[in-house]
């Protein structure tokens, strides 16, 4: 079944005592209307000065939740990233205080781009090539209260990875009855790490489908990805994410995880798969400006590997 949600109202906390805002099943589609990261705060020729008077508790406006029949605690929710559209138009900043070089940049400096289908020149010479995905999907965190949406997490969230664009599916783990799905944060592009604190931040309007996995243990944020930009799809990676305040912690926990996958379902030794990570595996920063927690993927090409599904067909 296909099901479409306005944007408002957004929400820009996890809190999994939320009302949903819609009751799908299994195997459903949803169109998402996104705003851009500000809630709309931010417009085409506002001026630096404005910038600094948006309401910042606002930033992460979320589209949800959603709530999916049949989702428990212990399950894996599966997120298609079927298609995305920008709407022509996005903005990228420098502020005080943010950023992974805050101590060089201390704006306020604000940017706005002219998005021209698949492709950028608004900062010329440069022609950037758009590849749209949202920045935000996740579930409700597993413990009460109210929660800033800034820190990613096993429950995803803010997790700015540019994998996530259509034809890319992400794997979450379910904390709550429904899983409480909400989404929002449009980039119409973003280089890893994020280092400006921005990526192109757009209104997003995306399509996702919902599928479950029943009593299936995962850690963390695992995604599989298609780069639709790469001819024949030579990008398809298998990703796994790891957020923390220690970068080093984090990137041996997305190693571990890796060679736990490779052990699991491709049927390596332990060693074998470690030396595998070693050759094959591409660990990197997806994020840096969610201080103090960042982002760390390990990711293996899908080509070196056997075809597998990692979890049954439902």
């Amino acid at each position: 079944m296909e099901h479409s949600l306005a944007a408002l109202p957004t929400h820009s906390v996890w809190d999994r005592s939320l009302q949903s805002r819609l009751h799908i099943h299994p195997g459903d589609e949803v169109q998402f209307e996104c705003v851009d990261s500000s809630d709309s705060q931010v417009h085409p020729g506002m001026t630096a000065a404005e910038l600094l008077n948006i309401d910042r508790l606002r930033v992460h406006a979320l589209t949800g939740p959603v709530w999916i029949e049949g989702a428990e605690p212990g399950d894996v929710l599966q997120i298609d990233v079927l298609t995305t559209r920008h709407s022509g138009w996005g903005w990228s900043s420098i502020v005080d205080g943010f950023g992974f070089l805050k101590d060089r940049f201390r704006g306020p400096y604000l940017f706005h781009w002219n998005l021209e289908g698949e492709s950028t020149s608004s900062l010329a010479p440069a022609i950037v090539p758009l590849r749209p995905f949202l920045g935000v999907m996740g579930v409700a965190r597993a413990d009460d209260g109210a929660f800033r949406t800034r820190a990613p997490g096993p429950f995803g969230g803010n997790l700015d990875v540019r994998e996530l664009c259509a034809g890319s599916t992400l794997y979450l783990p379910v904390y709550n009855r429904g899983a409480l799905f909400s989404c929002g944060d449009g980039h119409a592009a973003q280089g890893d790490g994020e280092v400006c604190i921005n990526g192109i931040e757009c209104p997003l309007d995306v399509t996702l489908r919902f599928n479950l996995h029943k009593n299936q243990p995962l850690a963390g944020p695992l995604v599989e990805a298609c780069d639709r930009i790469a001819p024949d799809c030579v990008s398809d990676t298998w990703v796994i994410l790891e957020s923390g305040t220690d970068v080093a912690v984090a990137a041996r926990a997305a190693t571990n995880r890796m060679i736990d996958l490779l052990v699991s379902r491709w049927g390596f030794s332990d060693e074998h798969a470690y030396i595998l990570c070693s050759v094959a595996m591409k660990l990197r920063l997806s994020q840096v400006v969610n201080d103090p927690v960042f982002t760390v993927s390990g990711s293996i090409a899908k080509q070196i590997l056997p075809e597998r599904r990692l979890f049954p067909a439902q």
